[in-house]
């Protein structure tokens, strides 16, 4: 999700309403049309780890999270504007709360965390979102999790062990990992606060609403150290496409997949993003994936494939 990202999105669990845009347009989508659209997006997210790894140096990770943040809720303005009725001011502190969780303090460890290790490990550690979203919803709110879940949270943890312990020009990796994970179990906290706490509102107003929280979050620690040397030409572009692009545009792409294809098919494409982040910074950075990258990876999604997988006897239901 770098939420999508960034990746992990709020409102899964509300999307029974698979082909409701084909319903609403009176003729089904093009079967081309899902794939394209998941490509697309998992390309754009993937991006997203790159232009932070080239943003993050020169704006820090509080500025540059605040940077994003705010793009990323101007693009969405239109859609909370059009639903603002449904925002009552009951529900704010609890958007600041979710804001904060969800969006603020994720965004500014995996801009850290692009400071100390090739997008592709950053990107891999985000992977976990997913199932850590299982396993909060196991351990704070009594949902039932299986041996399947068990046996994916021990491949996922080998699968940080081994990314953790990768150099990268003899720097170790670790606690840029220790970041990206540590994102990745806010996420996990904030879509289950989600769930509970927000359930029914229009999801893309919903994004808004909360990345504009989180810009309000941030904010401060973004005024108290914001650079005072110039910005590159290229840092400010790669900020402004994080915002505008991989967050803004991406939201909307994402909740309009999850309205006509549900949800259980749209989070497929948490296992695109880590390949199209490895694939845009060894194509553009210059960052060759190793084997220690491979084997992470494979593990920590393969963990979550099979926390996703589900029974035969369910699916034939």
């Amino acid at each position: 999700m770098n939420r999508a990202a960034d990746i992990v999105i709020p409102e899964l669990e509300r999307a029974p309403r698979a082909n409701a845009f084909a319903q609403a347009s009176g003729k089904a989508a093009p079967t081309w049309l899902t794939p394209l659209e998941l490509g697309s997006l998992a390309a754009i997210w993937g991006a997203s780890f790159m232009f932070q790894r080239v943003a993050a140096p020169e704006f820090g990770a509080f500025a540059l999270g605040e940077l994003r943040l705010a793009l990323g809720a101007a693009v969405l303005a239109p859609f909370f504007w059009r639903e603002r009725a449904q925002f009552p001011l009951r529900l704010w502190p609890m958007l600041l709360l979710i804001g904060a969780i969800n969006s603020a303090v994720p965004f500014a460890l995996f801009a850290w965390a692009a400071q100390h290790a090739p997008a592709g490990i950053v990107a891999i550690s985000n992977s976990l979102a997913v199932m850590f979203t299982a396993l909060v919803a196991f351990a704070v709110y009594g949902e039932k999790i299986g041996g399947r879940h068990f046996a994916a949270l021990l491949a996922g943890f080998a699968g940080v062990v081994i990314l953790a312990s990768a150099k990268v020009a003899g720097a170790s990796t670790g606690l840029a990992v220790l970041a990206g994970t540590a994102a990745a179990f806010l996420y996990g906290v904030g879509v289950n606060l989600v769930k509970r706490k927000l359930a029914g509102l229009p999801p893309t107003a919903l994004a808004a609403a909360t990345l504009g929280c989180a810009a309000v979050v941030l904010l401060p620690f973004a005024i108290a150290t914001w650079p005072t040397h110039a910005i590159s030409a290229s840092s400010w572009g790669s900020a402004v496409a994080l915002g505008v692009v991989c967050s803004g545009i991406a939201y909307a792409l994402y909740y309009r997949l999850i309205q006509r294809i549900g949800g259980n098919r749209a989070v497929t494409v948490t296992y695109l993003v880590p390949l199209f982040a490895v694939l845009w910074a060894w194509a553009l950075l210059g960052e060759a994936p190793t084997w220690r990258m491979a084997i992470a990876g494979a593990l920590i999604l393969g963990s979550v494939a099979l926390a996703q997988a589900k029974p035969k006897a369910k699916a034939a239901a």
